[in-house]
């Protein structure tokens, strides 16, 4: 059966490659050969330009300053969740059923990777301009709910830009440890500037990880 068909028709895509959107939707607790990781990565690069050009379009009278905060407001792990949850995309993963009584389905650590990776599965087999397509339809139904320039606030943005003002170089930012099962990782990131660490944090991914330490080391040089 085809658990997927609802999915597909919800994007207005239908693979030809069945075995890319199994692999899109296929989280690595599901311990098979392959997991969407990989898809996740190239998605995230094919996502920041089409809503680069998304919003360069969309509000011609805002500056690159804006412009670059709007988009990292969307380009994270809650923008990309609030999508997920419009097509309903916790439904269709395949999980283990430790991530599975562990509430992965409603995750948005696990809802914005596999968005990405589908989005990065649609791009391998269709090309850009179909993706882009379906990317802005997305945008464009989920836009009017999204104040695009109140999202959640970008801590890692405008830590660059404080740092870039006042030392003249961007921060960086460490992986110290992962640690937990599979179903309920943890990851400690350190952000470090000329050779110091300024801030630790803890979060269920890397990005949430990050925007904490970035909110910490914030409010330090500040």
């Amino acid at each position: 059966m085809n658990e997927y068909k609802e999915l597909e028709q919800r994007l207005s895509y239908s693979f030809k490659d069945k075995d890319l959107i199994i692999e899109a939707l296929t989280h690595k607790s599901y311990k098979k050969p392959y997991n969407n990781e990989r898809l996740e990565f190239l998605g995230d690069a094919v996502l920041d330009l089409i809503v680069g050009e998304f919003l360069f379009y969309k509000f011609q009278d805002s500056d690159e300053g804006i412009l670059s905060k709007t988009r990292a407001s969307l380009v994270n792990e809650n923008g990309f969740t609030m999508i997920a949850k419009k097509i309903n995309l916790g439904k269709y993963l395949y999980l283990s059923i430790a991530e599975e009584n562990n509430n992965g389905r409603g995750k948005s650590s696990l809802l914005s990777n596999a968005f990405e990776a589908l989005i990065g599965a649609i791009y391998i087999e269709g090309g850009l301009i179909i993706v882009k397509d379906i990317v802005i339809k997305l945008l464009n139904e989920t836009h009017e709910q999204i104040d695009l320039r109140s999202l959640s606030r970008d801590y890692k943005t405008a830590l660059q830009e404080l740092t870039q003002a006042s030392h003249g170089i961007t921060p960086t930012y460490e992986l110290i440890r992962s640690f937990g099962p599979d179903h309920k990782k943890e990851f400690e990131i350190s952000i470090i500037l000329h050779g110091d660490i300024i801030s630790t944090a803890q979060g269920k991914s890397k990005k949430e990880a990050q925007q904490k330490a970035a909110e910490i080391a914030l409010k330090t040089l500040r």
